[in-house]
Protein backbone atom coordinates (compact mmCIF):
# COMPACT_ATOMS: atom_id res chain seq x y z
CA UNK A 1 0.00 0.00 0.00
CA UNK A 2 1.27 3.43 -0.93
CA UNK A 3 1.69 6.04 1.77
CA UNK A 4 1.37 8.84 -0.75
CA UNK A 5 -1.76 10.92 -1.13
CA UNK A 6 -2.96 13.22 -3.88
CA UNK A 7 -3.83 16.90 -3.45
CA UNK A 8 -7.47 16.07 -4.26
CA UNK A 9 -7.52 13.42 -1.54
CA UNK A 10 -6.19 15.92 0.98
CA UNK A 11 -8.87 18.48 0.06
CA UNK A 12 -11.60 15.83 0.15
CA UNK A 13 -10.42 14.46 3.48
CA UNK A 14 -10.49 17.91 5.06
CA UNK A 15 -13.98 18.50 3.68
CA UNK A 16 -15.24 15.22 5.15
CA UNK A 17 -14.13 16.18 8.63
CA UNK A 18 -14.70 19.95 8.28
CA UNK A 19 -11.05 20.81 9.00
CA UNK A 20 -9.42 23.93 7.61
CA UNK A 21 -5.86 24.11 6.30
CA UNK A 22 -4.59 25.86 9.42
CA UNK A 23 -5.87 23.10 11.69
CA UNK A 24 -4.38 20.38 9.47
CA UNK A 25 -1.05 22.19 9.48
CA UNK A 26 -1.16 22.42 13.27
CA UNK A 27 -2.01 18.73 13.69
CA UNK A 28 0.59 17.62 11.14
CA UNK A 29 3.20 20.04 12.56
CA UNK A 30 4.00 21.50 9.15
CA UNK A 31 3.87 25.11 7.95
CA UNK A 32 0.45 26.07 6.59
CA UNK A 33 1.91 26.99 3.19
CA UNK A 34 2.90 23.33 2.76
CA UNK A 35 -0.79 22.35 2.93
CA UNK A 36 -1.91 25.25 0.73
CA UNK A 37 0.75 24.71 -1.92
CA UNK A 38 0.25 20.94 -1.92
CA UNK A 39 -3.52 21.22 -2.34
CA UNK A 40 -3.22 23.71 -5.20
CA UNK A 41 -0.64 21.55 -6.96
CA UNK A 42 2.32 23.90 -6.78
CA UNK A 43 4.35 21.79 -4.31
CA UNK A 44 5.02 18.14 -3.62
CA UNK A 45 5.82 17.93 0.10
CA UNK A 46 8.81 15.98 1.34
CA UNK A 47 8.11 12.36 2.24
CA UNK A 48 8.20 13.25 5.94
CA UNK A 49 5.73 16.12 5.56
CA UNK A 50 3.40 14.05 3.39
CA UNK A 51 3.47 11.23 5.94
CA UNK A 52 2.69 13.73 8.72
CA UNK A 53 -0.26 15.15 6.76
CA UNK A 54 -1.63 11.69 6.06
CA UNK A 55 -1.15 10.59 9.69
CA UNK A 56 -2.91 13.68 11.02
CA UNK A 57 -5.93 13.00 8.82
CA UNK A 58 -5.97 9.29 9.61
CA UNK A 59 -5.83 10.09 13.34
CA UNK A 60 -9.24 11.75 13.09
CA UNK A 61 -10.87 8.96 11.11
CA UNK A 62 -9.99 9.46 7.45
CA UNK A 63 -9.23 6.36 5.41
CA UNK A 64 -7.36 6.82 2.15
CA UNK A 65 -8.45 4.60 -0.71
CA UNK A 66 -5.65 3.83 -3.12
CA UNK A 67 -6.33 3.66 -6.81
CA UNK A 68 -7.72 0.21 -7.64
CA UNK A 69 -9.21 0.61 -11.07
CA UNK A 70 -11.79 3.18 -9.99
CA UNK A 71 -9.44 5.88 -8.82
CA UNK A 72 -8.19 7.11 -5.45
CA UNK A 73 -10.52 8.49 -2.81
CA UNK A 74 -11.22 8.99 0.86
CA UNK A 75 -13.84 7.88 3.34
CA UNK A 76 -14.45 8.03 7.06
CA UNK A 77 -13.83 5.15 9.42
CA UNK A 78 -17.05 3.74 10.81
CA UNK A 79 -17.82 4.87 14.33
CA UNK A 80 -17.40 2.12 16.87
CA UNK A 81 -20.58 1.08 18.54
CA UNK A 82 -20.64 1.52 22.29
Amino acid sequence: MSLSILPSQCRAARALIDMDQAELARRAVVPRHIITDFENGSLTPSANNLAAIRAALEAVGVIFIDENGEGPGVRLRKAREQ
